[in-house]
């Protein structure tokens, strides 16, 4: 997949360079956060190779670097990839791990993977869930034990893991989520490219689900728009497959139902598809606030949180924990969840008053200097060499199935 000029993930640091790397996981071009993650990744450490997670029914097509795929809910696909990653000359295996992710229960069939494989594995954990079922627990923690490093994106993710997982913070590497590198632009410049001229754009983003708080965001807008007639708010993104295979586009039904009702149809914009990397450089570039109003407080990590930071933009959110842990009073504003009234009240400060917008945006953007690609790569990279290391004295614990260990 071709980078934007505006979209560098940036490239590898050829002086801590180990051998060939794979990376088990969704991949691009699947629209699915974790699979453009591994992308961007993948592209930072050099000579690489990529096995594909997919449902049966979703094939490709992919680019050259996926030389393997493992059907998602065929269990026998697991262990024969990991059987032929062994025997393939691969030094380190970096699996993503994050929901809805793997097949079987739970995502259990990570284990038949991870059992089978003798090259040395660093796991990557997208989220982090609180209050985990014991199948759940089991699962994670034996992940970890089986893994020669164990990679969370925040201080919040690994006080998560210790909290109800009982890993300590010492057996885990702290690496943010990786940004790309977007040069500081004036909104007003892009604006036109996507029809937003003269408009004050609030932009809330990703696979649109349940549980993304857009409708706080509707409700505040009537407060907004007789504050600041110009405002618009644009909720882009396509719905996420999980919700989408349950319930259709219900959620996006709601919404704009929502907007109908509210007579908002001219300030609401719904761009109801997974855009290309250029395309999405063009809508943060063009946002004055970036908002993520998540009413679930658990959140751990929030990759849309460091987009935003990324672009350098004013940011409206919820007190979740990884926004807690992200976002000082100079870097955004943090609200109760579910209150309109409170979103309203902090996007009107910041459209009415566009030095306080920059330099809330600058801020952020300095901030997110250490999680542009090349950055994270590099931190990847001596994860992987470490691991590669130690895995030669010593020896990788085997464990029962999973069956008998929650029995």
């Amino acid at each position: 997949m071709p980078l934007g000029p505006r979209y560098a993930v940036g490239q590898p640091d050829r002086s801590c360079l180990i051998s060939r790397t794979a990376f088990v996981s969704t991949y691009s071009p699947r629209p699915c956060g974790i699979a453009t993650f591994t992308y961007d990744l993948a592209t930072t450490v050099g000579e690489r190779e990529i096995v594909a997670l997919h449902p049966a029914g979703e094939v490709g097509p992919y680019p050259a670097e996926v030389r393997h795929r493992i059907r998602r809910d065929t269990q026998a696909d697991y262990a024969y990839v990991a059987h032929a990653l062994n025997d393939c000359g691969v030094k380190v295996v970096c699996v993503q791990h994050g929901r809805g992710l793997w097949g079987g229960e739970d995502g259990e069939f990570v284990l038949d993977f991870a059992e089978a494989l003798r090259v040395p594995m660093v796991v990557t954990l997208h989220d982090v869930p609180a209050q985990p079922s014991p199948a759940q627990r089991s699962i994670l923690t034996e992940l970890v034990d089986l893994a020669g490093a164990t990679i969370v994106m925040s201080h919040a993710a690994a006080a998560e893991m210790a909290r109800s997982y009982g890993v300590p913070a010492e057996r885990l590497d702290i690496v943010p989520h990786g940004v790309p590198h977007l040069p500081q632009v004036a909104a007003d410049t892009i604006k036109p490219r996507l029809g937003l001229q003269g408009r004050a754009v609030i932009l809330s983003f990703g696979l649109l689900e349940p549980g993304k708080g857009c409708e706080s965001v509707i409700d505040a807008m009537p407060a907004v728009i007789e504050a600041v007639p110009t405002a618009c708010y644009v909720i882009m993104g396509a719905t996420d497959s999980n919700p989408l295979a349950l319930d259709g586009d219900a959620y996006r039904a709601r919404l704009e139902a929502q907007v109908a009702a509210l007579g908002l149809g001219q300030h609401v914009k719904f761009v109801d598809r997974f855009v290309g990397r250029v395309e999405f450089g063009n809508w943060l570039e063009a946002a004055d606030i970036i908002t993520t109003p998540y009413p679930n407080l658990d959140r751990t990590v929030a990759a849309t949180l460091s987009y935003a930071m990324a672009a350098g933009k004013a940011i409206v959110s919820t007190p979740y924990a990884y926004a807690l842990e992200m976002l000082s009073p100079e870097r955004g504003r943090l609200v109760p969840p579910g209150s309109p009234e409170a979103l309203a009240d902090a996007f009107i400060e910041l459209l009415r008053d566009p030095e306080l917008r920059s330099s809330m945006g600058r801020q952020a953007y300095e901030h997110s200097r250490g999680m542009v690609w090349w950055e994270i790569g590099s931190q990847y990279r001596r994860i992987f060499d470490r691991a590669a290391s130690a895995s030669a004295s010593t020896p990788r614990p085997q464990f029962r199935k999973l069956a008998a260990v929650v029995a």
